[in-house]
């Protein structure tokens, strides 16, 4: 039997070593502070498994050797991935809200289908040791798409391996070239662009290239025989098992994955050299070959697979927390490997039928079974609406700041956004249009400078341009806020600032005398965000530091220089006041099944004292800046939100007045619509009856 043919338990067993450690990394860090490295034993063993199935292929030619391999790797990965992908999309759609992240999460899960689910996590920011990470079922499918990118290059790099002699030769150069160039561009994206060098390619070909040199050593080398060499082998494995181990426990994120993870790859690949046809070092590979780490490897794969998207469900719904539900969660996944293993993976694998059919064939219809199961994936994820059993999902215009398009009392009327790429930021139009009795559109325009809290008030400029026939053109950064008088979070952010002062320099090409500027921003500090709670020692610098109140003396002076030439021209200037924030995010917390979460915790009530120290500061600078500005007044939605004197709320009754923690709702914008057109009409702003509660909202 080749080498290539044969079964080698320590294989499993160092693939159960790596995806345990993972497992353990995700369920709780602490635990085992670097067992993300788990994925890199991964890639190396990866690259030798691979070249050792390879190397007896008789194919020559590129063509059939392409089709046969490109065959195969599709019956080995996408079955199991598909399956796991699709079930994900559906648990996600039933129990996860749509809210600010969907989106990424989303297209994360159909790139994942491609191979692509990398690129999408580097081009977002979503760093991997970050909350929001662990929120995105489809996170770990970057490992994946990593090893199908490696393969799409393999075999053209691995071809003169196979026509044998000189060949052999031109291969190991070439992987050699490989490795050497990965490992200096890793080092490099490492410090300057470690979000890139963590997810793409470039910076992790080293790694599976390092286990392709590997076997390819082994094979040109002959293994030294005899007493002195086996003591040799048997002091090098154990120590390269020592540093593996050792690896799980020390390595950091920092310089990773170069130097970061040299420790790792050096580990396994001296345990494989060590153990490969070395069966006399029989306490190795007892320890490695033992029943119970063969069989957590063989489901590895599987295993791997599920364990993300099980935690990330739990972590949205019941929560991972205590010592039951971890338990549960690792037990229902462990199930689901074992079911995937036993009824997708290892059958589509060892298929007879699949074995007699024209490799040709085979890669075709993996191809198109990859694209059906993609379209798939997006039919569940445009019927989430139908599908959810959440209440966001069933209350969609209760919930979301975006409301809707059209008014009862304005037949025909629809003032949806058109969207314009702009500079300053999203660039969202809204005004009327199909109505039964057109009103001509007002000449003056309401215009919007603000971040992702500006964007909240979307249905309330839906409404608004609607009933008064008027035009609302809105520049949105998220992440960016315009006078928010907190001086790093705007006139201190290069970025922000530059879609500031392009916003600032396109509506002064538009406006007119009788426009209006609205600016709404998050000013206060936040208490929490989707994942947890602030702590109270920063939210408090972020408004009494000396710092802060230096930011806000040059944020006040800022605020006026460039508001001034707008009011100069006749624009009148609105500044919205700061409203409530809360400590516990209301869309996660709505339904039986995530109400007891431990980010519920910190509950949906504060002090009204607490939020007024501080709005405080804050106001007093708006003001400031008003007094400063002709024209300019301030626009302030607090007393309308928070009416109790003791306490503020994120809920009026059953309806939400926050999406998350200080996100308005679709009720809220409604609440405040009346008391924005009375401002905007410069009739004094009177008491409001709420919205009325509908259960088709």
């Amino acid at each position: 039997m080749s080498h290539a043919d044969r079964y080698f338990p320590y294989i499993d067993g160092m693939r159960a070593l790596a995806v345990l450690s993972v497992i353990l990394y995700h369920l709780d860090s602490s635990w085992l502070p670097a067992g993300f490295v788990g994925v890199d034993v991964f890639f190396v063993i990866s690259g030798f498994v691979v070249s050792a199935s390879v190397a007896h292929y008789r194919e020559r030619a590129l063509l059939p050797l392409l089709v046969g391999f490109y065959a195969r790797r599709i019956r080995r990965i996408f079955p199991a991935l598909i399956v796991c992908l699709l079930l994900t999309s559906l648990a996600a759609a039933l129990f996860i809200p749509g809210s600010w992240l969907s989106s990424v999460n989303e297209k994360t899960g159909l790139y994942a289908f491609f191979g692509l689910s990398n690129f999408i996590l580097a081009e977002t920011g979503r760093d991997y040791f970050a909350p929001a990470a662990e929120f995105n079922p489809f996170t770990h499918t970057w490992s994946l798409a990593v090893e199908e990118q490696f393969y799409l290059v393999f075999p053209l790099l691995f071809l003169a391996w196979l026509g044998g002699g000189r060949g052999r030769w031109v291969s190991v150069a070439l992987f050699t070239g490989g490795l050497l160039a990965s490992a200096i561009y890793a080092g490099w994206q490492s410090h300057s662009s470690p979000l890139q060098a963590f997810f793409l390619s470039p910076s992790r070909f080293w790694e599976l290239a390092s286990g392709v040199l590997l076997y390819q050593f082994i094979t040109l080398v002959p293994t030294p025989s005899g007493r002195g060499s086996g003591w040799a082998r048997a002091a090098l494995g154990w120590i390269s098992l020592l540093a593996l181990l050792a690896s799980f426990f020390v390595t950091t994120a920092r310089g990773f994955p170069m130097p970061g993870a040299l420790v790792t790859v050096a580990g396994t690949l001296g345990l494989i050299f060590s153990l490969h046809q070395r069966e006399d070092l029989r306490a190795l590979h007892r320890l490695l070959g033992n029943r119970a780490l063969v069989a957590v490897g063989k489901i590895s794969y599987s295993l791997y697979l599920w364990h993300w998207p099980v935690f990330v469900m739990f972590r949205w719904t019941l929560g991972l927390d205590t010592p039951l539900l971890r338990t549960s969660a690792v037990v229902l996944a462990s199930l689901l490997a074992v079911a995937s293993y036993r009824l997708i993976e290892n059958p589509v694998r060892k298929a007879r039928l699949l074995k007699r059919t024209p490799q040709v064939a085979v890669l075709l219809g993996g191809l198109l079974l990859v694209g059906g199961a993609a379209w798939l994936d997006q039919r569940i994820v445009k019927a989430e609406g139908m599908l959810s059993l959440t209440s966001p999902g069933r209350n969609p215009a209760m919930w979301y700041p975006h409301g809707v398009n059209a008014d009862p009392a304005y037949p025909g009327c629809d003032a949806s956004p058109r969207h314009q790429a702009s500079d300053g930021g999203l660039l969202s139009i809204y005004e009327p249009r199909g109505c039964e009795r057109q009103m001509p559109l007002q000449a003056r325009t309401l215009y919007v400078i603000g971040d992702s809290h500006a964007l909240a008030y979307e249905a309330m400029f839906k409404q608004f341009a609607i009933r008064h026939s008027m035009r609302i053109v809105a520049y949105n950064n998220g992440g960016c806020p315009f006078v928010s008088l907190q001086a790093w979070r705007d006139i201190d952010h290069p970025v922000c600032r530059s879609h500031a002062e392009a916003a600032l320099a396109d509506i002064g090409s538009r406006a007119k005398s009788g426009d209006i500027l609205f600016l709404a921003s998050m000013r206060m500090p936040r208490l929490s965000d989707q994942w947890g709670v602030y702590p109270l020692d920063e939210i408090r610098y972020q408004v009494f530091s000396e710092e802060a109140r230096a930011g806000r003396q040059r944020a006040q002076q800022a605020a006026v220089d460039d508001l001034m030439p707008l009011a100069e021209r006749g624009v009148r200037i609105i500044l919205e006041g700061p409203k409530p924030v809360f400590r516990s995010p209301p869309f996660r917390c709505a339904d039986s099944f995530n109400r007891g979460n431990p980010v519920c915790e910190p509950g949906f009530r504060v002090s009204r004292a607490e939020l007024e120290s501080y709005r405080a500061p804050i106001l007093e600078a708006l003001y400031a800046v008003a007094d400063r500005v002709p024209g300019a007044a301030v626009w302030d939605p607090f007393p309308l939100l928070c009416t109790d004197a003791e306490a503020c709320s994120a809920w009026r009754g059953e309806a939400p007045l926050f999406f998350d923690g200080d996100h308005l709702s679709g009720f809220a914008n409604r609440l405040l619509l009346p008391h924005f057109e009375r401002f905007i009409s410069d009739r004094p702003p009177a008491a409001t009856s709420e919205p009325e509660l509908t259960g088709d909202d």
